[in-house]
């Protein structure tokens, strides 16, 4: 049937994303609710996760109505050898072993950072704030102090801005400087405007540099700071905005407490 003239259609998705939109659980973890009989729509059992589903429809779960969950924001210090996902096949720790005990709902990975590599990672249950933060076109730019087993030179790092063609992908940095060196190695400032897999690494090695260490230290105007290894906070209202491209002032009560 098609909508009458004048009035907006609503938008319709696949059941398992309608759940996922509303902070609920992941869209793998919906696909098994529904898979297994828990979700109805209109009174009816719903099996298929691509049902076509209207936003604004009452969802029900285990009997329970199912409204939008409170929008969480959360800044974790990601420490090394953790594996940013929620089930990992191989058995590995993963990133959520900081959050046991936390009280927090389901949250999801905002960006990724690999198994070896720590520091700033972001995780919401908002995901249209998310895909603003991780837009490639008008996401915040990512810092990253980088631990290298050489000292690169100036033209080096220039090579590094311009950028080179690594198996199909043109990797480069919108800026890389050294920060200190010691001996044969030295940390490199590198920031990022856009986020491919494993970029520096790639990068790095078609410069033949190996990477020792990897630790994001700001996303945006957020900075790491001296949030402890392995422990999380809430981000500010502000901060949330910031991060999304909306700068504008917030209530004081916002703001951090000095």
């Amino acid at each position: 049937m098609k909508p009458q003239a004048g009035r907006p259609s609503v938008p319709r998705h696949g059941l398992a994303r309608v759940l996922s939109k509303r902070g609920i659980c992941s869209r793998t973890e919906a696909a098994r609710w529904i898979a297994a009989g828990r979700v109805t729509v209109g009174g009816r059992v719903i099996r298929d996760p691509e049902h076509p589903t209207a936003d604004t429809a009452v969802v029900v779960v285990d009997g329970a109505p199912l409204a939008t969950a409170e929008r969480v924001y959360v800044a974790l210090n990601k420490p090394r050898g953790l594996v940013t996902t929620a089930a990992d096949e191989r058995g590995r720790e993963t990133i959520y072993r900081c959050l046991d005990g936390s009280g927090l709902p389901w949250l999801a990975p905002v960006g990724r950072l690999d198994k070896a590599s720590e520091g700033l990672l972001l995780l919401s249950n908002d995901p249209q704030w998310a895909a603003l933060v991780t837009s490639p076109d008008r996401g915040p730019d990512k810092v990253y102090h980088v631990q290298v087993d050489s000292i690169p030179d100036a033209e080096l790092l220039l090579a590094m801005v311009r950028g080179v063609v690594v198996d199909g992908d043109f990797l480069r940095a919108a800026s890389a400087r050294v920060l200190r060196t010691g001996g044969t190695n030295a940390w490199l400032e590198i920031v990022l405007d856009e986020g491919r897999n494993r970029q520096i690494r790639r990068l790095l090695s078609a410069f033949r540099i190996n990477v020792l260490r990897l630790v994001r230290v700001g996303i945006g105007s957020l900075a790491l700071g001296e949030l402890p290894k392995g422990q999380w906070r809430r981000l500010l209202v502000d901060e949330v905005r910031a991060l999304a491209g909306d700068t504008a002032p917030t209530s004081p009560v916002a703001r951090r407490p000095r």
